[in-house]
């Protein structure tokens, strides 16, 4: 699932480190994405994916988990699926994932202590976890930024219940560094700014200029863009 970057332990003193957290990432499912109406749904997805790529490149173990993916709510998007190509999502009917044996047993066999956790909707499926976590001893970090509800108000409510309830909010970007914190760190350092050139907006056209026309590096080369065959 992950490649192993070694590199020095970072401290921590209250910080996310590679190596004392778990992501989870709850219910990324077509559905879900439908009903957000607080947030840009495209940044959603953008975000989301670079939070994954992020936990495969720092080898963070990573829970993923689905809600009714036949009778209502569809797979998991096919995006972030694709980052964890050996993982199958634990699949739930309960809207709240600590009420679920699976998941927190999957949690609770990463041996980690402190959860990174994104999903969808803000004020179920991430609210009611994370309030339930934090009450059984685990300190959560809400990644807003991958989170959504079906209004602004719900979301905003939810997000005030978990940061009263003790969760941290953070974003996918300010994971990701918070786990590099040292550019010297050079086992992840490419592979972080391929994920900032690839999702991060404008702080990634900035690395590119400046590579390309600061330090005099080649461009950037992307994938060849193949249109897909046409089914019969």
């Amino acid at each position: 699932m992950s490649q192993k970057t070694g590199g020095a332990k970072r401290s921590e003193k209250g910080l996310l480190t590679p190596d004392n957290c778990v992501v989870a990432i709850i219910d990324l499912q077509p559905q879900m994405l439908f009903g957000v109406a607080n947030f840009d749904r495209q940044t959603i997805i953008n975000n989301s994916v670079a939070l994954s790529k992020a936990a495969r490149v720092f080898d963070v173990p990573v829970v993923l988990s689905t809600v009714e993916t036949k009778g209502f709510s569809g797979n998991m998007w096919p995006q972030i699926l694709a980052i964890f190509p050996t993982q199958t999502p634990i699949e739930r009917t309960t809207m709240n994932s600590w009420d679920d044996e699976k998941f927190v047993a999957a949690i609770q066999k990463s041996g980690k202590k402190r959860i990174v956790l994104a999903g969808l909707w803000t004020e179920t499926c991430v609210a009611l976890p994370t309030i339930q976590a934090i009450h059984d001893g685990y300190e959560v970090f809400v990644v807003e930024d991958c989170c959504g509800d079906v209004s602004q108000l719900s979301h905003d409510n939810a997000m005030k219940r978990v940061v009263q309830a003790g969760a941290k909010p953070v974003t996918a970007l300010s994971v990701m560094l918070e786990w590099q914190r040292d550019w010297a760190q050079k086992d992840t350092y490419d592979a972080v700014m391929d994920i900032v050139k690839n999702h991060c907006g404008a702080y990634g056209v900035g690395v590119e200029y400046a590579y390309t026309m600061v330090h005099g590096a080649p461009a950037t080369k992307l994938p060849e863009y193949v249109i897909p065959t046409p089914h019969k």
